[in-house]
């Protein structure tokens, strides 16, 4: 009999199953690879037989240095009492490892099943369910950014150990070429990066003594007995607290309605100012500059992932960005001037062609 052939897919299956009967002492009946998402990493799901968990998470992933941020991190929100997934192993050469299974049912599934179909219906409402969840996980996240101040080890943190300077400069980089250039979206160079300049230095002045989950979105969400957990936080770092509540509000992706955003955002200002001692105008002070960081950042996600690695999803997110960039236009009140980013915006709001994605 020839040997099987070799393959990435066979090397992982065999590691993976290595890894359960090392931890578990047990063979595993049965592996499944889960679908890709926007990430390189691949996930399966593999079942045990009893006393095991019936299903568990296998993870593999080339980078071991973002491996280890999110073992690390996982591992000390667990301890703290945090909604995130156990992690039962991690193989000792960095490149797998198992975690606790959430389930399928993640928050942007709930919206996909039960806002999407009736949210251009006259009259149509937000469900009071997902607003719930919504709540719950704008609580959980401010726990998460207060906690991450004392139980996290920054030095796993990938790339940098906080969402510095040069960080914000890479993700306006990113817009710059894949979306504007990408796309022929005309700009002034110098005045656009007099702009980046002054968004990054404003920004650096708001206090930033807090775990910054970066990718707070809501297919990052995953709802088990309608309690919210939190994954794919790997890219977490310290920061400043308005970037993830902007980035679970200002997500293109839900389709959430204005209303909805205003009162979830008034909802987590008071979290603030009960849990953190926080007032609510030094938060909301830098509040919608953070938002303008994070749609940038996301639209040039969505040019690259969308238009340059023609991932599914992706493309399709442009437009209802494009709304969101138009509400913010539309009561664009900055403490800073940035004109040339307004203009830039301006424009992009006149390209039909960006509509049809």
């Amino acid at each position: 009999m020839l040997p099987e052939p070799f393959s990435m897919e066979n090397k992982i299956e065999k590691s993976l199953a290595r890894l359960c009967k090392q931890h578990f002492g047990l063979e595993i009946s049965n592996l499944q690879e889960m679908p890709a998402c926007g990430s390189y990493r691949r996930y399966y799901r593999i079942y045990l037989p009893a006393p095991a968990p019936a299903s568990v998470i296998g993870v593999w992933n080339a980078d071991l240095r973002e491996n280890a941020a999110f073992v690390s991190f996982a591992q000390s929100f667990y301890r703290a009492g945090l909604p995130v997934p156990q992690i039962y192993a991690a193989d000792p050469q960095g490149c797998i490892y198992l975690q606790q299974d959430l389930g399928d049912q993640s928050l942007f599934s709930l919206l996909n099943s039960e806002w999407f179909p009736v949210k251009d219906k006259p009259a149509a409402r937000f469900p009071e369910r997902l607003f719930l969840l919504y709540k719950k996980s704008l609580s959980c996240l401010l726990d998460m950014q207060l906690a991450g101040k004392d139980c996290i080890d920054y030095s796993k943190s990938t790339p940098s150990a906080s969402f510095h300077r040069d960080a914000m400069h890479w993700d306006l980089n990113y817009f710059k070429y894949f979306f504007l250039r990408l796309l022929k979206i005309p700009f002034d160079e110098q005045a656009l990066e007099n702009d980046f300049r002054s968004l990054v230095d404003f920004l650096q002045t708001a206090p930033s003594d807090y775990f910054l989950f970066r990718d707070f979105q809501t297919a990052n969400i995953m709802v088990m007995e309608d309690e919210p957990y939190f994954i794919d936080f790997q890219g977490g770092r310290r920061g400043l607290l308005q970037y993830d509540p902007a980035s679970l509000l200002y997500d293109a992706k839900s389709y959430l309605p204005r209303n909805s955003r205003t009162e979830l955002l008034e909802y987590y200002v008071s979290l603030l100012e009960t849990k953190a001692d926080v007032r609510a105008g030094d938060f909301l002070h830098y509040f919608h500059s953070a938002v303008l960081l994070r749609l940038m950042q996301a639209l040039a996600a969505f040019g690259f992932r969308g238009v340059v690695e023609r991932k599914p999803g992706f493309k399709e997110s442009i437009p209802p960005a494009l709304d969101l960039i138009d509400e913010l236009m539309q009561d664009w009140n900055l403490p800073i001037p940035l004109r040339e980013i307004h203009s830039c915006f301006a424009h992009m709001l006149t390209v039909k062609e960006l509509r049809s994605f």
